[in-house]
Order: structure tokens, then sequence, then C-alpha cells
């Protein structure tokens, strides 16, 4: 899923062995994850997809050399799930990646340029199939 402020972006679903680097994308208000390659095209995952970062994640950290606070700086992990938050509000940004400690970190709270590669797609799960009519047995 992409997030409510990138609609105006043209999207694709992510894709197993996709590169992503994150990208603060032109008339948006909002951050998310581009390709490697497709710098205007944002990539769309679906709640469960996994990533993993080069580097550790960090945190959007325009003060970090005036103040010290949990907001700021690196996130403890390079694995993380992603994830959407807050849906009983349509009007703020929802999408989320969880890493293994627990910590939840909006993608538009990510420092722009960090790159990650998706490791796994959440499993579809299969259609609910009616069940068969029986005939009816002759006597």
């Amino acid at each position: 899923m992409c997030d409510y402020s990138l609609h105006s972006v043209a999207s694709r679903p992510a894709r197993v062995g996709d590169k992503l680097v994150t990208t603060k994308f032109a008339y948006s208000i909002t951050r998310g994850f581009a390709a490697i390659g497709e710098p205007k095209v944002a990539i769309c995952l679906l709640p469960g997809t996994e990533i993993a970062f080069e580097e550790e994640a960090e945190r959007r950290n325009f003060f970090s050399r005036l103040l010290s606070a949990p907001w700021y700086g690196k996130v403890s992990g390079k694995v993380a799930r992603f994830r959407q938050i807050n849906l009983d509000n349509p009007l703020t940004h929802h999408d989320a990646l969880e890493f293994a400690d627990g910590k939840i970190v909006l993608l538009t709270g990510l420092r722009p340029g960090q790159r990650a590669t998706v490791l796994q797609l959440p499993i579809k799960q299969p259609a609910a199939t009616a069940p068969q009519e029986l005939s009816p047995l002759l006597t």
C-alpha cells in the first residue's frame, strides 16, 4: 500500500529483491520508498513485507548536532516489517516499519537516501471456497 499522500505519485507494487531507497517525492508532503533507478516511482509495500537496510536504519536527523532525542538518529536494527498504523485517522500518515525490538517508525520519519532490499512479501491467503453442495441422497 502507498500512503494517502502518495496518490499523486506514480507507483508500483514491491517485488522480492527490489533495491529501494528512502526518498522525498516531488510535489508530495511525504517520504517513501523508490526503486533505485526509478526515483519518481513510489514502491508500495503490503503489510507484512520484510525489508533489510544496508546500514542500521536512521530517522531523519535535522537537529542531531544540537539535540539528542529518541526520535532522531539510528534505529536499532537493519531488518523491518512494513505495517500500517493509525488506520482510524484518515488524515495522518499510516505507512510504518516495525523493527525487531518493537520500535515503529513512520516512513515519513526516515532519513532520505537510505538503501534497503525487499526480502520477502507477505503470504497471500487462499480465497475461501464455498462448500460444495451435496447431491440429495437417493432412497
